[in-house]
């Protein structure tokens, strides 16, 4: 993977952003390959497809590209809220791609978030746009990194540094069972993985996570039974493979 943009395509542009989205699309166009099939390509997306900038030939996946030059954060700028929660709720929400530049336009970080991590915890409402803004009262969401578990954040490249293709695959194909579950019920069970990797240990209790309950609770506001929910989703990550259950109310970490 040759990590360096070209920029002769975008020369006729002078907008910043107009020349960052057609240099990183051709760099993607030209050097990325799909994490979810054996496709060494991706495909532009026709233009009838809104949302989604470029489509695996072989397995048919979309996926969203956003480039920036400046170092991804924990919130990233997205479109209207209501549109997105509405197709988080309907399981349209392409791949997501997030790729960071150099001045010198070098790919510093890539970063894969498959659609099926998107829930509405991961959508954030931002406030409506003033009064005397073009759009007054439009309500637009980021999307926050920081309720997707690291799992679901699979570096393609990281300090300027590719991964290996089926490296990329083998992380994509560990989590995908996740994709399996239901919208509602995967939400949740993303939540609580979440929890988990943040406790940052090998070895956690049934305790550990309880003592999360009150975000848990503020992410799912209509679920009064927060505690048989966690140890339901606990269950269910062990059944997935992402845990192992060691007795007396004691999980180990797979991986």
């Amino acid at each position: 993977m040759d990590l360096l943009c070209s920029v002769e395509s975008a020369l006729k542009y002078r907008s910043k952003s107009q020349i960052a989205r057609v240099v990183s699309e051709k760099w993607l166009t030209e050097q990325m390959y799909c994490p979810a099939c054996t496709s060494s390509s991706l495909t532009p997306a026709p233009n009838n497809c809104p949302g989604t900038d470029f489509t695996c030939p072989k397995c048919t996946l979309g996926y969203q590209l956003k480039s920036r030059k400046s170092a991804l954060t924990n919130r990233i700028v997205d479109a209207g809220y209501e549109a997105m929660i509405d197709a988080v709720r309907s399981e349209r929400v392409p791949n997501l791609l997030l790729l960071q530049y150099s001045p010198a336009w070098f790919v510093v970080d890539l970063l894969l978030v498959p659609s099926f991590f998107f829930t509405e915890s991961t959508i954030e409402k931002r406030k409506p746009l003033s009064t005397k803004a073009r759009r007054a009262g439009w309500v637009g969401c980021n999307i926050r990194l920081d309720n997707i578990p690291v799992d679901g954040r699979i570096a393609v490249v990281s300090n300027g540094v590719a991964a290996s293709p089926a490296h990329v695959r083998r992380e994509y194909q560990r989590i995908k069972p996740l994709g399996n579950l239901s919208g509602e019920m995967r939400g949740w069970t993303l939540d609580v993985l979440n929890v988990v990797r943040k406790l940052g240990r090998q070895e956690i209790a049934l305790s550990d996570v309880y003592s999360f309950e009150q975000p848990l609770q503020a992410l799912h506001p209509n679920n009064k039974n927060v505690k048989p929910k966690i140890r339901q989703q606990l269950q269910i990550l062990r059944d997935l493979g992402f845990l192992t259950f060691e007795g007396n109310g004691r999980y180990r970490i797979v991986g």
